[in-house]
């Protein structure tokens, strides 16, 4: 068995894959503040393919991101499903994959009533990584989040997950640069 090929047992003897988790707006596409259309989505360099990378490498990929845009009213939810169909189909164009993704549109001072509040699933809170870690049975020590801002890298320690930080250094560069990609 080649050495990419070998995957982690746990004690249960099943099959450990790991993921990376993404944080969207800063590592994927430049943040332009709540992007949540084509038209205002610029994708970071190199990205589709560093994901078709990760992906060749065995992990599974996930993106986590806050839509807060969607609680100040500038897009909406279906406006957000529509601009991440295409995002993920771009990336399969690339040789890529995201397996899953999450988003949480929750913000205290939302103009939309439903919207407004607080939650966990908001990062800093961990609520995105660990319905993922528990839906898709993965281990956190497996797992790595690469993100922007504080709130990312503070979401990844509260899930038992390692965060690497995007910036000024590109998730191409990091990916490039880190052994086992």
């Amino acid at each position: 068995m080649a050495d990419d090929e070998i995957q982690a047992l746990d004690l249960s003897g099943s099959l450990l894959r790991p993921a990376v988790f993404l944080d969207r707006d800063g590592v994927i596409n430049r943040d332009h503040g709540w992007v949540g259309t084509r038209e205002r989505f610029e994708w970071e360099s190199n990205v589709r393919e560093t994901i078709a990378r990760i992906a060749d490498r065995g992990y599974h990929i996930f993106i986590v991101t806050n839509q807060s845009g969607i609680a100040r009213g500038f897009y909406s939810e279906r406006d957000l499903e529509h601009l991440m169909d295409w995002v993920i189909d771009s990336i399969r164009e690339y040789g890529g994959n995201v397996d899953d993704w999450r988003y949480c549109p929750i913000h205290p001072e939302a103009v939309i009533e439903k919207y407004r509040g607080t939650s966990m699933d908001r990062k800093p809170g961990p609520g995105m990584l660990l319905d993922l870690l528990q839906r898709w049975e993965l281990c956190p020590s497996c797992c790595l989040m690469f993100g922007d801002q504080p709130s990312d890298m503070a979401a990844a320690r509260a899930a038992g997950v390692e965060g690497v930080t995007v910036g000024p250094v590109s998730l191409a560069e990091l990916i490039a640069s880190r052994e086992g990609f």
